[in-house]
């Protein structure tokens, strides 16, 4: 479902894809982050995903005219959990209510591996 607000201009649609990449785009840009992660439903594994299949780790819910992100991340081995989450958390928040205008209003972070 695309997100749409009203600015004194008109109607603007942002449409899920869009928030998507730049979720994903802004949390792989984080330090600590290896990639994003898809859980194959089959059997549960954890699959590290590349730039070009962002839309399996990043989830979009939009709950009136603000967007929930859950995001599914594999973090690196031997780096603070609590402190890469947290940076995830304000740069995800920050970049998509920058660059797309659209109110975040929550950020989930679910570390799904640990790679070395």
């Amino acid at each position: 479902m695309d997100c749409k607000f009203n600015t004194e201009l008109g109607l603007v649609t942002v449409s899920d894809e869009v928030l998507v990449r730049v979720a994903g785009y802004a949390a792989l840009g984080c330090y600590g982050i290896v990639g994003m992660a898809s859980k194959r439903s089959t059997d549960g594994i954890v699959q590290l995903m590349g730039r070009e299949n962002l839309g399996r780790g990043v989830k979009i819910r939009t709950s009136g005219d603000k967007v929930d992100i859950d995001l599914f991340i594999i973090v690196e081995y031997g780096i603070s959990i609590s402190a890469v989450a947290a940076a995830i958390i304000e740069t995800v928040k920050y970049t998509v209510e920058h660059l797309t205008g659209v109110p975040v209003n929550r950020v989930n972070v679910c570390v799904e591996d640990i790679r070395v």
